[in-house]
């Protein structure tokens, strides 16, 4: 009779318990905030850096003025009070972080623009800016085409004129002569180059700029979406553009203006070519 095999021994159940640590510190959010703030900072010096290289001295001159005010509001606040005088009277020291050598009297920043404000002379009044007359501009650049007949006959289509806003200078379209391209804002490489003679001799003044756009009375036909209207609107900034590319400073562009056709160069004929053109004008009020 064969023996009954042995039983295998009873293996004992190892139960092996893991207890997971905190990756808080890993998957959790304070990472993503500290991130976000990073990026927020170089956002804001990227943008600071590209206003920097964007604008001239004048522009920047403007944007600080701006944010000038709120120097007021720091020292109405500085002296504690909330008064009628703000807590301080004009003998109380500045309380700014960096104070004026003088401190006799409180010394508030004010934008330039501010009205009342007297900027130039000391008597209050603002100096004009200089310019030019008419008689004058014309043989400037006469003498600076001199030795180009090609653009020296173009100026038979330009006219000088001394008015009360200022020098005006307007660049009108002949039968032989046309600044843009038919019913469209594209400036021609004749009209171009003309503009960027007259933007040699503007350069040498300081006087802001209002460009108008005009159009003769030549309607459109039905049904399409340009007009007068925006057809000399989008003249004026097409020149604007010109004289930017030529060197003219942005910030001298007082307004642009797109007049249509109600103010013709010649109102007995209002389909006459000389009714296209555009005005540069040099205010000196």
């Amino acid at each position: 009779m064969a023996k009954k095999a042995a039983p295998e021994p009873v293996r004992p159940i190892i139960v092996k318990k893991i207890i997971m640590e905190d990756h808080g510190g890993h998957h959790g959010g304070a990472w993503k905030v500290a991130y976000a703030d990073f990026v927020t900072a170089m956002m804001a010096f990227f943008l600071l850096m590209w206003l920097l290289g964007a604008t001239d001295e004048k522009q920047r001159k403007g944007i600080a003025d701006y944010f000038a005010p709120t120097l007021a509001q720091v020292k109405r606040d500085s002296a504690g009070g909330k008064g009628m005088f703000g807590g301080s009277s004009v003998t109380d020291p500045d309380k700014y972080p960096y104070p004026a050598k003088n401190t006799a009297a409180t010394a508030i920043a004010v934008p330039s623009n501010t009205a009342g404000t007297d900027q130039g002379k000391d008597d209050g009044k603002k100096a004009k800016p200089k310019s030019i007359t008419a008689k004058e501009f014309e043989k400037r650049i006469r003498e600076q085409l001199k030795n180009d007949p090609g653009n020296l006959k173009l100026l038979s289509n330009v006219r000088f004129t001394d008015t009360a806003e200022g020098l005006r200078i307007d660049i009108i379209d002949e039968a032989d002569f046309s600044m843009f391209a038919l019913a469209t804002d594209d400036l021609k490489s004749k009209a171009a180059e003309l503009i960027g003679q007259v933007a040699r001799i503007i350069n040498t003044v300081d006087n802001e700029l209002i460009i108008r756009g005009h159009t003769d009375s030549l309607p459109y036909a039905s049904g399409q979406s340009m007009n007068n209207w925006l057809l000399s609107s989008a003249r004026a900034e097409a020149t604007r553009q010109e004289l930017v590319r030529r060197g003219v400073a942005t910030g001298r562009t007082a307004r642009i203006e797109g007049v249509a056709d109600t103010e013709p160069y010649n109102p007995a004929e209002p389909m006459d070519d000389r009714n296209r053109r555009i005005s540069i004008t040099m205010k000196t009020i």
